[in-house]
């Protein structure tokens, strides 16, 4: 594909198009916080969210979903062998999976226990800046609990690496999203500040690229960024009918509902950096 903002417009219209006509089956193991705004994305979009965690469920449950979310905001010892068990049985399906390292820098255990998954292969990693310079150095550094402490573009070079180091593609949210695969850079400009006042919309748009990288896992790159890109128009769309943080979820998610091929065609805002 080109480059240009309609090439991008295009593509990112066929994956939601595809996640509306196949409503894949997305495993989320996520925390309690995003839990109710990560199903209800998917649902708007037009996916099948399962928020199934228990390591009983796992063999017979992930084999047979078309993608698998794992988000460690509310990481326990006890929740981390199913994160394990659920990405390896997803590899060896053939099924796309997406990490989410919530706050990877904040704690030893919890840099450990994004690095080990890491090794698992995620498809793709969705974090903020910090989160992203985190796991790349495999150091912790200055958080602010689960806020950055660095714009998106900060942690360029930190996504290059590790996307190259792990093989997936790495995506960094921020004012602009950065999506890189190691070579290739993008930035999706879409989106408005105030859904950062919005808990949990980082983890719904995680979401949101499992179901769009289900679509076609050959093409995660493009998934991601288009992902990015739709979650940030619908926000924006949302943003015109919002008093503040809580009529702009809701709106968000009628936005994501009721969003047509004309608005995504002209509304994407993707480019190459």
């Amino acid at each position: 594909m080109g480059d240009s903002a309609a090439d991008w417009a295009g593509v990112a219209w066929t994956f939601l198009a595809g996640v509306r006509r196949r409503s894949p089956l997305v495993q989320c193991i996520t925390n309690f916080v995003s839990m109710d705004l990560m199903a209800n994305t998917l649902l708007a979009a037009g996916a099948s969210p399962a928020m199934l965690h228990s390591l009983q469920e796992l063999p017979d449950f992930t084999p047979n979903a078309d993608a698998l979310c794992v988000n460690v905001g509310t990481l326990t010892a006890d929740w981390l062998p199913a994160m394990k068990l659920a990405a390896e049985l997803a590899a060896r399906s053939g099924r796309p999976w997406v990490l989410d390292p919530v706050a990877a820098g904040a704690s030893g255990f919890r840099l450990n226990a994004c690095r080990e998954l890491v090794g698992l292969k995620p498809t793709v990693i969705r974090g903020n800046g910090s989160e992203i310079i985190a796991l790349a150095d495999a150091s912790m550094g200055s958080t602010k609990g689960v806020d950055s402490s660095h714009d998106s573009k900060d942690a360029v070079e930190a996504a290059k690496s590790l996307a190259q180091v792990s093989e997936a593609i790495v995506a960094v949210s921020g004012a602009i999203d950065i999506i890189t695969d190691g070579q290739r850079v993008v930035g999706a400009s879409n989106g408005v500040p105030m859904m950062q006042k919005i808990t949990a919309t980082g983890c719904s748009v995680t979401a949101l690229i499992s179901a769009f990288v289900s679509v076609d896992p050959s093409r995660a790159f493009e998934a991601t960024a288009s992902a990015l890109s739709i979650f940030g128009i619908a926000g924006e769309i949302g943003m015109e009918m919002a008093k503040g943080p809580a009529s702009l979820r809701m709106h968000l998610i009628d936005s994501l509902y009721g969003l047509d091929q004309a608005t995504v065609l002209s509304c994407v805002k993707i480019s190459s950096m």
